[in-house]
């Protein structure tokens, strides 16, 4: 019933977002979809902390593709995301549609190309988020997080505030959480088949001081998140 749910909601905002594009070069939708998909995926989120503003730069923990739409529609942000999923079938289409960056991680010389991204994005009102852990994981544990794309953030551009979220899924992390090697259909087809509801809590956490030190910056992120997080076993020693 999900599954038809996700379908129906996709082929009804369809026609609307593109004529929307069509008459006023801009839509609203995207973040409608992603709202309405997962409230049909069973997600009930709950905002806690004072609201993005805009020219956020989000970092986030990652646990699930409910995170997507989680700080999609909640939060309303456009995502840095790996360059495979451009050329993903439908999956990419969807992305492009929420101003999604694509980054080429295994670009390493293209560092600065990458950061000049990142600003010129941030220059668009809509917050942008990343995960700096680069995977999903299991929701008990935080992963070491990667410094190189918060390096357009340290120090931050001007007007730019960095914030950190934490989505915490409390006792469903066991359910959501994508673990290393799992393949990805038996991951959404466990999420889908859950019974009822998962309430979760979105934690917008305060702006953190600016920092020329990407990798300070990543600290201070990660403990922020971590101190936020009720579903991780063991809080990290950082």
């Amino acid at each position: 019933m999900r599954l038809a749910g996700l379908i129906g909601l996709f082929l009804a905002y369809v026609p609307p977002h593109l004529f929307s594009k069509w008459l006023l070069g801009s839509s609203n939708w995207p973040p409608r979809f992603l709202r309405h998909a997962g409230l049909v995926a069973g997600v009930r989120p709950r905002l806690e902390g004072k609201p993005l503003g805009r020219h956020s730069f989000v970092i986030a923990n990652h646990t699930s593709w409910l995170d997507i739409l989680i700080l999609g529609g909640w939060c309303g942000t456009a995502f840095v995301s790996k360059a495979e999923l451009r050329d993903t079938p439908l999956l990419g289409w969807i992305a492009d549609q929420n101003r999604t960056l694509y980054i080429d991680r295994a670009a390493r010389r293209d560092s600065h190309g990458q950061v000049r991204q990142i600003a010129e994005a941030l220059e668009h009102h809509q917050p942008l988020a990343v995960f700096p852990e680069g995977t999903t994981g299991s929701g008990r544990r935080l992963l070491p997080f990667r410094t190189t794309l918060l390096e357009a953030v340290a120090p931050p551009p001007e007007n730019v505030s960095v914030r950190p979220v934490a989505i915490d899924y409390g006792d469903h992390a066991n359910v959501v959480g994508w673990h290393s090697g799992e393949r990805g259909m038996a991951n959404f087809k466990r999420v889908l088949g859950q019974r009822g509801t998962m309430a979760v809590t979105i934690r917008v956490l305060d702006p953190l001081p600016p920092d020329r030190d990407r990798k300070a910056l990543a600290r201070h992120a990660r403990h922020a998140i971590s101190a936020a997080l009720s579903s991780l076993a063991t809080q990290d020693a950082l």
